[in-house]
């Protein structure tokens, strides 16, 4: 088994739009039409309930399974001044998800406080010693935001300790064994009837604000009797993309509002985390959460505690939002050296002990269990293969997996349950630890079930092209009355991209540090030129024949205040022959 090379990507064109949704979509430009068509929607009102994100998704929080169960007990917690914690992950979405929730019952005057374990003294999830302290503080109700579906052990804990306990989770339940909570919500659970499955775990938390707001039974000059929804919506949209939950549904609603909220913000946390990402907040897209915001939020719990992320997030101090910021940036930077270090060193144990292998594995003492899934990602784009990156202790091993969609990581984790002290995730990303003395069978366990679900698998990544285009076809006035109305495109609604074949190389040149990047202008037959950049491309500088096919977007390029657009590169290929 060999790296991806250049060449070895697929490209997917679906099927031309038919002439009954041709005709349906009549109103819209012929390329629009096509993107449209390709997503599913082929009637003029699916169409525009799509572009405007305000599809009929008002959906009752009360519709979720243990929903009326948690909010009678938080209202009887804020009516009688009950300690109350809400307990969260330490990624962007369970650092977003306590912030909300903690600011939600703040302002219902709520006596609540944020709790965010140290992964590297506490873990993941739910843990006793947690709880423990939580209790002896005086704390009566635990509300988990992003973490507790694959906690049973630590709920009977808490029963046992005296603590009410409500989870909130999106992760994927492990079949019926639900934790003995209060209350558990999690729209992925049997039985619940909520429409929508594929909320974050801050989408969960707005959910839960969004019950309280329209059910509060305060009508005494101290309580008040509403809060505001908005102001809460740009930490959905941080937690909602940072956490690559598809941009379908509800949370695409959710996060257009978001962003809307976030270029007003008053945040001031937001403020200075965009300060030292060198981002106008006014401008800012899901692409900018995913690349730059996220990121530096995450660092905090990849290389210490998450507290520092959540302070950031709920301080009203200029000072202190500045301080915090500058110490994510740096702990950003720092986060960045690691992973490339850490990504060598497991590609290096990976491809010695397997190269064959359907799935990676790589475990070392000294690699950073924050670190972990970063690199294990990198694996995986590099080779297109799941790939699992490990940080081993003393005595219990924990890991980090990324996937493709061919095969479903956490289904292959259940099948080794036996085997792990605990493990939880999604399709496509999962966490586990195991006691060392299971590791080498659980491995060989992981690679016997790839190879039974990918060895006859074409295992290249896909790319797809909403339409075969001519450059010609593509100008400015495409993206100010077509494209932008996708936004936010990211995870489950990608952008728009388009095909075109046998374009001319008019120059070429590589930019970027270590000559990453490739710079090009391209000309059609009818001598259209547009300018375009490949990111991680420069290594087809030599290699470009007079003539290419590219699969790219079109974009926006702002340069001090000036506008310009250009073709975004994601492949080429050697130009085919008709």
């Amino acid at each position: 088994m060999t790296s991806i090379t250049p060449n070895s990507k697929r490209w997917v064109i679906p099927p031309l739009i038919t002439p009954e949704a041709d005709s349906e979509l009549s109103k819209f430009p012929p390329i629009l039409r096509q993107i449209l068509f390709n997503r599913g929607y082929a009637t003029d009102a699916e169409a525009r309930a799509y572009l405007n994100a305000k599809p009929n998704l008002n959906y009752d929080p009360f519709q979720m399974k243990g929903m009326r169960e948690a909010v009678d007990r938080i209202q009887s917690a804020v009516k009688n001044n009950e300690p109350i914690a809400i307990y969260g992950d330490y990624d962007v979405d369970g650092v977003t998800a306590t912030a909300l929730l903690v600011e939600a019952l703040k302002s219902l005057n709520a006596n609540v406080r944020g709790y965010i374990p140290n992964r590297f003294e506490e873990g993941y999830g739910l843990n006793n010693n947690a709880l423990d302290e939580l209790q002896a503080d005086g704390v009566k109700l635990v509300i988990t935001v992003d973490c507790g579906i694959r906690s049973p052990n630590e709920a009977l804990h808490a029963q046992a300790i005296g603590l009410d306990l409500i989870i909130s989770d999106h992760h994927h339940p492990d079949g019926e064994n639900l934790p003995p909570a209060l209350a558990v919500i999690n729209p992925k659970q049997h039985g619940d009837v909520y429409p929508d499955k594929d909320l974050a775990g801050v989408g969960l938390a707005y959910k839960i604000a969004e019950a309280l707001a329209s059910n509060q039974p305060f009508d005494t000059q101290d309580k008040p009797s509403a809060f505001s929804l908005d102001s809460l919506l740009d930490l959905v949209a941080l937690g909602t993309v940072a956490d690559l939950a598809p941009l379908v549904g509800e949370n695409r609603v959710l996060v257009r509002r978001g962003l809307r909220q976030m270029r007003e913000t008053r945040r001031q946390g937001l403020f200075s985390l965009a300060s030292v990402s060198e981002l106008a907040l006014a401008k800012v897209n899901a692409m900018h959460i995913g690349f730059m915001l996220g990121p530096r939020l995450n660092a905090a719990g990849r290389l210490k505690e998450a507290l520092a992320a959540f302070e950031l997030l709920t301080t009203t101090d200029v000072f202190v939002a500045g301080q915090l910021a500058q110490q994510l940036d740096m702990q950003n930077r720092e986060r960045q050296r690691i992973t490339r270090d850490m990504q060598k060193k497991a590609e290096e144990i990976a491809m010695s002990d397997d190269p064959e292998a359907y799935l990676l594995f790589a475990a070392h003492e000294e690699f950073n269990s924050g670190v972990v899934g970063l690199a294990a990602s990198r694996l995986t784009d590099a080779y297109y293969r799941p790939a699992i990156v490990a940080a081993k202790g003393q005595e219990e091993t924990r890991g980090s997996c990324r996937s493709i969609p061919e095969f479903h990581i956490t289904d292959a984790l259940d099948q080794c349950a036996d085997l792990l002290v605990r493990h939880g995730g999604h399709a496509a990303a999962a966490g586990f630890t195991v006691r060392n003395e299971n590791l080498s069978t659980l491995v060989e366990r992981l690679k016997a079930i790839a190879k039974e679900k990918l060895s006859h698998e074409d295992l290249r990544p896909t790319v797809t092209a909403d339409a075969e285009v001519s450059l010609t076809d593509i100008r400015p006035d495409l993206y100010e009355k077509c494209l932008r109305y996708l936004e936010p495109t990211g995870y489950g609604n990608r952008e728009a991209s388009f095909a075109a074949r046998g374009v001319k190389v008019k120059s070429s040149r590589t930019v970027g540090a270590d000559a990453k990047h490739l710079k090009l202008s391209l000309e059609d037959d009818r001598k259209f030129t547009h300018d375009a950049i490949g990111f991680k491309l420069g290594h087809w500088h030599n290699n470009l024949s007079p003539r290419v096919d590219i699969l790219f977007t079109y974009e926006p390029n702002e340069y001090n205040g000036r506008v310009t657009y250009q073709l975004n590169i994601k492949d080429i290929q050697a130009p085919t022959t008709k």
